[in-house]
């Protein structure tokens, strides 16, 4: 069985929009602007990248990413080499890049349910706000990494949604702060 990981930058207040600049939110690039960089921080960036087998993403953050990150080789050299898969129910074969490697179409959450059941390494999900939150409601995340920012931002995309479900225990398996106040955390999900 494959492991899912939600990987995200996040706000203290659980927002999770637009964290590199992507236009169209007033506080885009949060994650940068007014936080002083410590290359510490983003240690399990690097390491997502080495250990991930596959990447997951919504329709939006494919078409962001997509356009940007296969041109970034140096920066994204192991996420651009291994496989992709987008969950979506209006994406077309013909709207894939041709640039970025193998990519599959999910059109469900049945179908992610049932990738997870294959043999096979990580699988990191990147961006996707309402993916993640469709994700975490369904059960189907086991992982979560997170850069939370000690910044409040109010309105914005957030990590998790505001379904009545049951609660849901993390384990809590590595956690660091840093000097400009991000925080590390990463979760195992109790089943």
């Amino acid at each position: 069985m494959r492991t899912l990981i939600t990987t995200a930058f996040v706000s203290l207040d659980g927002v999770v929009e637009a964290p590199g600049g992507e236009p169209g939110y007033r506080n885009t690039g949060w994650t940068f602007k007014d936080i002083e960089f410590d290359e510490a921080a983003y240690e399990m960036k690097g390491r997502e990248q080495d250990e991930a087998a596959a990447m997951m993403l919504g329709r939006v953050s494919y078409q962001a990413f997509s356009s940007v990150w296969p041109s970034m080789t140096e920066e994204f050299a192991g996420y651009n080499a291994m496989p992709k898969y987008v969950v979506s129910s209006t994406l077309q074969e013909s709207d894939l890049v041709a640039n970025w490697g193998e990519t599959t179409i999910l059109r469900s959450l049945d179908d992610v349910a049932a990738l997870k059941q294959t043999e096979g390494g990580p699988i990191i999900v990147h961006g996707s706000a309402t993916l993640n939150r469709s994700l975490s409601d369904a059960g189907l995340i086991d992982q979560y990494n997170l850069l939370v920012f000690p910044v409040l931002l109010g309105a914005g995309k957030r990590l998790f949604s505001a379904t009545d479900k049951d609660k849901q225990s993390l384990k809590l398996v590595e956690s660091e702060s840093y000097r400009n106040g991000i925080q590390k955390l990463v979760y195992a999900v109790v089943r």
